[in-house]
C-alpha cells in the first residue's frame, strides 16, 4: 500500500477533488499554505494499492495544470521606505508537488 500526498493549489482542489471522486478514490483533505507566495493550499492525503499509484498519478496530472501569474517581488509593507518597487515578475503556480510514501500498515476501526 502506498500513501500518496498530493499538494495543489487552491484553484484546483474542485477539479482534482471531483476527479478523484469520479474514479472512485477516497482521500483526506488538509488547508495549507504555499511558502513563496503564501496563497492557499490543499493538501490531499490518498491511500492506493501498489497498483493504483500510477493510476492516482494521472488523475492528478490531468487535473492540476501549471499556469502563470504576476506577482509583485516584495509586498508594499514589506519593504524599506524609498525603496524602489520592480514591475511585477511572472512566475508558475498551480500544477501538482506529490509525494509517493510506502505505508507499512493501515488499520480502519
Amino acid at each position: 500500500m502506498k500513501l500518496v500526498i498530493t499538494v495543489v493549489h487552491d484553484r484546483d482542489k474542485s477539479r482534482i477533488t471531483e476527479a478523484l471522486l469520479r474514479h472512485g478514490y477516497k482521500f483526506t483533505k488538509i488547508g495549507s499554505t504555499g511558502g513563496f507566495l503564501r496563497e492557499g493550499n490543499v493538501t490531499l492525503l490518498i491511500g492506493v494499492d501498489d497498483a493504483e499509484v500510477e493510476k492516482v498519478l494521472g488523475v492528478v496530472g490531468d487535473s492540476c495544470k501549471t499556469r502563470e501569474q504576476f506577482v509583485n517581488v516584495l509586498p508594499p509593507d514589506a519593504a524599506p521606505v524609498g525603496t524602489f518597487m520592480p514591475s511585477p515578475v511572472k512566475v508558475l503556480v498551480g500544477g501538482a508537488v506529490v509525494f509517493v510514501v510506502d505505508v507499512e500498515r493501515f488499520e480502519r476501526f
